[in-house]
């Protein structure tokens, strides 16, 4: 059942896959091409369309009639990891001894493939108090695929997860000053891990034989909260929560890992998978009948994400580590600015700083999350009265980072890397709103 809901929302063009370096860990910032271009500054507190119920129900109530809003973004990655693998052998005292000689350069290019991001958003005032909406759109998504002659595929060789939300809010507005929000969050979830034997592996198994694959999919529920308090004619404060999603990813297991006589036979199985919650306060400023600035502090529970484990009934009745992993929570400031150029024109830009939800040495090449920089621009024409568009850009700076992994048994298996990930990604967005 749950499959089959899947590639109906494929099918229907509202499931993104995307990389995972635009915001924290695996998390989406993207989801509408009108914060894009002010680096997402302010979103919790900014009703420009229907798009604000994703980030704060709340809004909807500075929001007028019926408004229909639509559009996508494109990420572009260039996402490269290279280093040095190095042939190891356990010791009796549990530790590495390195084989003189072994150490091999080793790199993979392009890690992460281009992807698009859709999202449809739809407000309906019932009256001056009451406003409903709907969104449909993702809020976390990855793939990432290393090369077989990446001499580091023993900690693993590819990691996907793929998310589509379907969320009805509800706002009211208690009077001129203050508005809440609230919605319901139903997020159907998909994700795979793999990992294969490197060339030079001590153990004596072709390269690229899989020694852990898991996949698998799951539907769950979760929730929003949100407020606003208009604090004057020009100055706004918005704020908003999200819930954690637990997944429970039912699916098939096969490898050296889970079955050291076969690895081709392929087990019943499940990987718990949590997608954390999330916190926002946003400021809107009215500086004068053109300028305004804007702000946002984000948090993310990304200390929820401590490791994958998978759960194999006829193999064992405990969990089997898949991957360690060890996150942090993570903090994302942004500032932005908006300039009515005129009566039709609309100019944004922004700039945001996100801080990486790992330490440098729990980071792995199959996410990579690093430290990163956003500078963003974007432009808003109203055609009609009732219709306008916006686009943006966005380029994003991966802070160069190192990379070290040696967890056992992989390392035994394939030797440990040391290296570091760079790269850079592009963001284009379109969006499209239309006011009945």
């Amino acid at each position: 059942m749950n499959k089959r809901l899947i590639t109906l929302a494929v099918s229907t063009a509202m499931l993104g896959a995307a990389t995972q370096v635009q915001a924290a860990g695996f998390q989406l910032a993207e989801y509408s091409a009108t914060g894009l271009g002010r680096a997402y500054a302010g979103e919790a507190a900014i009703a420009d369309n229907a798009a604000v119920q994703f980030r704060n129900p709340a809004m909807l109530t500075y929001l007028q009639g019926t408004q229909m809003t639509t559009g996508g973004i494109l990420v572009m990655p260039n996402i490269d990891v290279e280093g040095e693998r190095t042939i190891v052998i356990p010791t009796e005292d549990g530790s590495l001894f390195p084989i003189p000689g072994s150490t091999t350069p080793t790199e993979a290019n392009d890690i992460a493939g281009i992807a698009f991001v859709p999202n449809f958003y739809v407000s309906h005032q019932i009256n001056d108090q009451v406003f409903l909406g709907l969104a449909l759109g993702t809020n976390f998504g990855m793939a990432t695929e290393l090369d077989d002659s990446f001499l580091g595929t023993q900690f693993g060789n590819e990691a996907a997860i793929t998310t589509m939300e379907i969320n009805p809010n509800i706002a009211y507005r208690i009077n001129d000053a203050f508005s809440i929000g609230a919605g319901v969050r139903f997020v159907l979830g998909e994700g795979s891990f793999g990992a294969t034997s490197a060339e030079g592996s001590l153990i004596q198994v072709p390269a690229g034989t899989t020694l852990k694959y898991m996949e698998g999919d799951d539907t769950a529920w979760g929730w929003q909260l949100g407020g606003a308090w208009q604090i004057n004619a020009d100055n706004r404060i918005g704020v908003n929560y999200r819930s954690e999603v637990d997944l429970d990813l039912q699916g098939e297991a096969n490898g050296l890992g889970f079955d050291d006589t076969n690895p081709n036979k392929v087990y019943d199985g499940s990987m718990a998978l949590a997608l954390p919650a999330t916190a926002e306060i946003a400021s809107f400023h009215q500086l004068n009948d053109q300028w305004a600035i804007h702000t946002s502090f984000n948090w993310t529970d990304w200390s929820s994400f401590e490791k994958l484990e998978a759960m194999i009934p006829e193999i064992s009745a405990n969990p089997i580590l898949v991957k360690q992993e060890n996150w942090k929570d993570n903090y994302r400031l942004a500032v932005g600015t908006t300039y009515q150029l005129n009566e039709k024109s609309t100019l944004r830009a922004g700039i945001a700083y996100d801080t990486a939800a790992v330490d440098d040495e729990y980071r792995t090449a199959t996410i990579p999350e690093v430290d990163r920089l956003w500078l963003s621009a974007g432009y808003g024409y109203q055609f009609t009265e009732n219709f306008d568009m916006d686009f943006g850009v966005t380029y994003i700076f991966a802070d160069e980072s190192p990379l070290h992994e040696d967890e056992m048994p992989s390392a035994a298996l394939g030797g440990t890397f040391e290296g570091q990930v760079s790269g850079n990604i592009i963001l284009v967005g379109v969006q499209a709103t239309y006011r009945f």
